[in-house]
């Protein structure tokens, strides 16, 4: 197992751990970690290993191993994997990650701005996506774009939360995504909540502590992906 030290920490940057397993193609299992693994539409982080020879190895990935369990670090091919046992200091990119978490977050305000069923999504560096089920919708960029940014300067706090599988059972309209559902098994699921009522949904990925760390944003395009689906691409603006 490997501890996911970046669910209860976002704002970790390094974390010291033990190599615990080593894959044939290069695949590192630490026993914790502060590295989110690709899930839910975000990406897995990035960023280098610190030997304590002083040697450095650079991560260019972070997944899920054969289980939900278990998170592998996926190494550059030039690279040498470390021998399992051997302690490290695992040091993340940091600005990478933390625009996934801004993007992250304004994705969840953007299904507040349209309460719509959610098809699907996708987060990358400084920009993401949100794909509705809307049935003939007239959106307006510009429109959209207000109450977006006034949902994010109003500076929200952003906390989680845990209920049980059985809670959101009897709750399913916690869950908007059609296309991506909570992670489920282990008997409880993670609420993301920002503000008192602004939104509540599950998720597992990485969010800003408040909405204002979002800071300058837009709407940068509406695309017709159906009958009833539309896409809508928000972009950073720094």
């Amino acid at each position: 197992m490997t501890e996911p030290l970046f669910r209860d920490e976002p704002y970790l940057r390094s974390c010291e751990a033990t190599v615990t397993a080593v894959s044939n193609n290069g695949l590192v299992i630490l026993d914790r970690t502060c590295f989110y693994p690709t899930g839910g539409g975000q990406p897995g982080d990035s960023g280098s290993f610190e030997l304590e020879n002083g040697g450095k190895l650079k991560v260019i990935n972070t997944l899920y191993g054969e289980t939900k369990d278990v998170i592998a670090h996926q190494l550059a091919e030039c690279e040498t994997p470390p021998q399992v046992g051997e302690r490290l200091i695992a040091h993340l990119d940091w600005q990478r990650r933390y625009k996934h978490m801004r993007v992250h977050t304004a994705l969840h305000l953007l299904s507040v701005v349209l309460p719509y069923p959610v098809t699907g999504g996708q987060i990358s560096e400084g920009t993401g996506r949100l794909d509705f089920d809307i049935p003939e919708a007239t959106l307006d960029k510009e429109e959209l774009t207000a109450k977006l940014q006034a949902l994010v300067e109003e500076d929200h706090p952003v906390t989680f939360e845990w209920i049980t599988e059985d809670e959101l059972n009897a709750n399913p309209d916690l869950v908007k995504t059609m296309s991506v559902k909570p992670p489920t098994g282990s008997g409880r699921v993670r609420l993301i909540r920002i503000g008192e009522h602004v939104d509540l949904q599950p998720c597992g990925g990485t969010h800003v502590s408040h909405s204002n760390e979002i800071g300058r944003l837009r709407i940068s395009k509406l695309e017709k992906k159906g009958r009833q689906n539309r896409r809508v691409r928000i972009e950073l603006e720094d």
